[in-house]
């Protein structure tokens, strides 16, 4: 008939007909052309793993010391946090190329895109200040005054809330993005390193590294709903030390990277309650989804490697070496 008959995997239903040239044999399905890059602060390298093969295909050199890492809303353009370089390096992924260099303000550490694509807020750790600078023109529009050793960054969906966590004041700093002003601040347990707005806008969770939780703020009140405590059976309560935080685009799960106890905690993101941990590489920091969230990466510093995690099965399923200390990580569609 000259055509490829499409099945549905799962109903095993025919779904239809394509056709083709004459005399159809060989079929091949293309493979998922998504990439991760995974910064390795250690070696000053990106790692960049094809995602369909899951290994890693080339080593990209960067500035010093690459910790955060984010994408343009378009996919075409990768912020890397060049943190001992004092910049912020910008990515052409078309061509691997860096192509601009924007001021960051002394040791940025974290950033966060405003959904308008132009405004990025970065997170200063060494002058207790948010730098936020245009894209485009790569001038600084302001610098915000927060406490002591600012580190995690995040705009909330609608672009109205910028909140910026600091360590050693042990605060989450709520920024004005139209008046580029604090006004004001959720104290939440010792040491916060990550916020993430859930997908509707409506809560934020903020991991605290040295307290061992994860606090959930009601972003209405900006008050805190619900403080998060891990235990491990087998794991020192010290080595439970929350960094990375990922939600599913649902609002159903939260994943909670928890350092040195080696461990990611998947919790009911409505109810709060913790439902499993996953074993992965040596120190744990950051996390990504795949495009479908149907993995979910982590780097693991200590062991120089990404664990790949089969979502729907809460299994570890492949773990792939990368560079040495790995940090952040992003996954383009």
């Amino acid at each position: 008939d000259d055509t490829v008959t499409v099945f549905d995997p799962t109903s095993f239903e025919t779904l239809g007909a394509i056709a083709v040239g004459e005399y159809p044999e060989g079929i091949d399905v293309a493979a998922d052309g998504s990439r991760v890059y995974v910064a390795n602060w250690f070696s000053n390298t990106l790692s960049v793993i094809d995602l369909a093969k899951q290994e890693v295909v080339q080593t990209l050199k960067v500035g010093m010391r690459p910790r955060g890492l984010a994408l343009s809303h378009d996919n075409r353009l990768l912020y890397i946090c060049a943190s001992d370089s004092d910049r912020v390096q910008v990515m052409d992924l078309a061509t691997q190329k860096i192509v601009k260099e924007l001021p960051s303000g002394a040791d940025p550490e974290q950033f966060a895109l405003h959904p308008n694509d132009k405004w990025l807020y970065i997170s200063n750790e060494n002058d207790s200040l948010v730098t936020v600078v245009d894209v485009d023109s790569a001038q600084v529009l302001g610098q915000i005054d927060v406490g002591v050793e600012p580190e995690g960054m995040a705009v909330s969906p609608d672009g109205k809330w910028v909140v910026n966590t600091s360590e050693t004041t042990s605060m989450l700093h709520w920024i004005d993005s139209a008046t580029r002003t604090t006004v004001d601040n959720t104290p939440v347990d010792q040491r916060p390193r990550y916020v993430a707005f859930s997908q509707d806008g409506t809560r934020l969770w903020a991991s605290a590294e040295i307290g061992g939780t994860v606090t959930v703020v009601d972003v209405a009140t900006r008050k805190p709903l619900k403080t998060i405590n891990f235990q491990i059976r087998g794991v020192h309560p010290d080595k439970v030390q929350p960094v990375g935080v990922k939600l599913t685009s649902d609002g159903k799960y939260a994943f909670v990277a928890l350092g040195p106890a080696n461990h990611v905690a998947v919790v009911d993101a409505q109810s709060f309650a913790v439902l499993d941990y996953l074993l992965v590489g040596r120190r744990v920091w950051q996390l990504a989804f795949t495009p479908g969230e149907q993995q979910l990466l982590t780097t693991n510093g200590v062991s120089g490697d990404v664990s790949v995690i089969d979502v729907a099965s809460r299994k570890v399923v492949k773990s792939i070496k990368v560079g040495r200390y790995p940090w952040g990580v992003v996954v383009t569609p």
